[in-house]
């Protein structure tokens, strides 16, 4: 499995060590974490609020993808996003990933600095998404989901979800290498939530490091989602305790990513595991 990533301009993000924090920054209206919500200036200011408490990765997304959002047009994507990612890139040098399964969306956040493309649908839904990564020389998210947003929490099922994912994410990637993208560039997300039921999370994050064969960093993004809430009959605003108990259980099953809401908590979340760990000899 690749320990190091490297990104365009020359940074890189190292895998060996603790898990990386990626920020989520929501430039929406619709997500369905309410506090996240940030458009314009105030994206800004949260995005480097989190850098400056540690984030590794700040990904910004424009087009809400929980269950049941509407599809977002391009341009309404480019123009809630573009003004953000360009101030921030001139205010801040730590990496910018953006959510996006759209070729045009991520083309113009690569031209304003972006340097990793995060695609739920695993660079299926537009054609062009592959070859301009592969261009790039960017990192890419691949991710499982089943369906489309709008309607892939009615009734999905899987005989062996931890099978089916693997294998459909083994695909991806060999996808994403034929089309030009290096496998030293590819990580790869179960989709936690994205047409699954709580049973389904459940063994997903159970058998976490059976994703990938080992062979690809994985990401994990579990922030506040509904089996959390299912499990502890909390809102997603009291979420919080709930997803770092979670964070710690794919702390030692792999997850070399985690994708969050809460930086400075899951941050010291992994700064005490790791030093526990690190007492072992």
């Amino acid at each position: 499995m690749t320990s190091v990533i490297n990104l365009p301009n020359g940074q890189t993000l190292d895998l060996q060590g603790m898990p990386l924090v990626m920020a989520i920054i929501n430039c929406t209206d619709d997500s369905f974490y309410a506090p996240s919500r940030a458009q314009a200036e105030v994206a800004v200011e949260r995005a480097l609020e989190a850098a400056a408490a540690g984030a590794a990765i700040i990904d910004f997304g424009a087009e809400s993808t929980r269950p049941g959002s509407a599809y977002v047009d391009e341009d309404e994507e480019l123009r809630r996003l573009l003004p953000v990612l360009k101030s921030f890139c001139r205010q801040s040098s730590v990496p910018v990933s953006v959510d996006t399964r759209k070729a045009a969306v991520a083309r113009a956040a690569l031209d304003e600095g972006a340097m990793i493309i995060n695609d739920i649908s695993a660079l299926q839904d537009d054609v062009e998404m592959a070859p301009l990564c592969a261009k790039a020389h960017v990192p890419v998210v691949l991710m499982h989901k089943k369906g489309i947003p709008a309607t892939m929490q009615n009734h999905p099922y899987y005989t062996d979800v931890v099978q089916e994912v693997n294998e459909f994410l083994l695909q991806a990637a060999l996808n994403a290498e034929k089309a030009g993208i290096g496998h030293d560039k590819i990580i790869l997300d179960p989709g936690i939530g994205f047409g699954k039921r709580l049973e389904d999370n459940l063994d997903l994050l159970a058998h976490l490091a059976e994703i990938g064969n080992g062979d690809y960093p994985l990401l994990i993004g579990l922030s506040r989602k509904s089996f959390i809430g299912a499990i502890t009959g909390r809102d997603a605003e009291e979420r919080l305790a709930g997803t770092l108990a979670a964070h710690a259980a794919v702390y030692y099953r792999g997850a070399k990513i985690f994708r969050v809401h809460d930086v400075k908590e899951t941050i010291d979340l992994i700064k005490v595991l790791n030093a526990i760990e690190q007492r072992k000899g």
